[in-house]
């Protein structure tokens, strides 16, 4: 595959660890940055959490930028609850020295490398869209300038998983996305050619990456483990895996699954940023329809909730393609192979 080139907007976050983590797998992808949004936890964690990360997966030269450290107009609500008051669930890492990139602002990155770079980067949004909305204000012309942009967020003819009807990525910061896919419909009505159009991955169709505990056992199996590793349903067992990357894994995604079965939804984890990501690399198929999309921001019942008109109701032009269908089952032989190949490379190097 073609080299491609990447910038990462993440909350990490189990699901966006995992997403991360299968990126650096991924020898195709050149890695830019990664842009640290508050949201699952505050955004000194999250970055914190990706440099950490970025150190066990051999990628400790991407720098890890900051931008907003609050949603647009609301308090930020993080989700201890869901993956743990770090936001890795039981995995724990030192964090390594703060790059002198730090002092970078993630917004003045974004519109930099995309000037400099017009048409060359593909953009990964699985956090709450504050600073591509940020971006977006400052600099209009980002999507003509920016490849692809891939959005992990959303929730149209399904539950929301945050509210009855809100994803929790677009309730975190709803005036955010709100403005992002308002700045495309104004993009569209000048010009903007369909297939710059975000590509959105809403919980219609993430949920149906369901993983099981049983990946962990065959992820170590093939990362080399001489012990299986068995993710049994006995809650804050750590692993004693002998693979750094497996047992890190392996510890998050606990927590995940504990997560789950606590809202009666099983020993499972839905792993969605892992699914955008997979979009982003190229690596995963999927089909879509073209939308327009809007974000409710006043009502405060359903706050935060996406509606997609896909019939040209509001007679806007579409400014995104949501995605409606997709194949966990070969999503997640493509998670292993990668992942595995990952976690005995870094046991060699170790």
């Amino acid at each position: 595959m073609n080299l491609l080139r990447l910038l990462v907007d993440n909350d990490t976050g189990i699901d966006d660890a995992l997403a991360l983590a299968y990126l650096c797998a991924c020898d195709h992808v050149q890695i830019e940055a990664v842009t640290s949004t508050p949201g699952n936890v505050d955004v000194e964690q999250v970055a914190a959490n990706n440099r950490a990360l970025l150190a066990l997966c051999g990628c400790p030269e991407v720098p890890v930028l900051i931008g907003a450290r609050e949603p647009l107009q609301i308090p930020l609500v993080t989700t201890p609850e869901t993956h743990g008051p770090q936001g890795v669930g039981y995995a724990t890492l030192p964090d390594p020295e703060p790059a002198s990139s730090a002092a970078i602002d993630a917004v003045d990155y974004w519109i930099e490398a995309a000037r400099d770079n017009p048409g060359e980067l593909t953009v990964l949004l699985s956090a709450p869209l504050t600073n591509f909305a940020l971006a977006l204000r400052r600099e209009p012309k980002l999507p003509w300038l920016l490849r692809k942009v891939v959005i992990m967020g959303g929730s149209f003819y399904y539950q929301g998983n945050t509210t009855p009807t809100a994803e929790w990525n677009t309730h975190v910061d709803p005036h955010a996305a709100k403005e992002v896919f308002a700045a495309y419909t104004a993009a569209a009505e000048q010009g903007l050619p369909s297939e710059k159009l975000p590509i959105v991955c809403s919980l219609d169709t993430t949920e149906r990456f369901e993983m099981q505990p049983e990946f962990l056992t065959q992820l170590a199996e093939e990362a080399g483990c001489v012990e299986p590793e068995l993710v049994l349903a006995t809650e804050g067992t750590l692993s004693t895996a002998s693979n750094p990357l497996v047992r890190y894994l392996s510890d998050a995604l606990r927590f995940y699954f504990e997560f789950h079965r606590h809202y009666d939804q099983g020993y499972i984890a839905h792993v969605h940023d892992y699914f955008a990501a997979g979009i982003a690399a190229g690596t995963l198929e999927y089909e879509s329809r073209p939308a327009t999309v809007d974000v409710e921001t006043e009502s405060e019942l359903l706050f935060g909730t996406t509606v997609a008109d896909f019939r040209g109701l509001w007679g806007k032009p579409a400014n995104a393609h949501v995605v409606t269908s997709n194949d966990p089952e070969s999503g997640f032989a493509e998670l292993l192979t990668r992942l595995g190949a990952l976690a005995r490379k870094l046991d060699t190097n170790s």
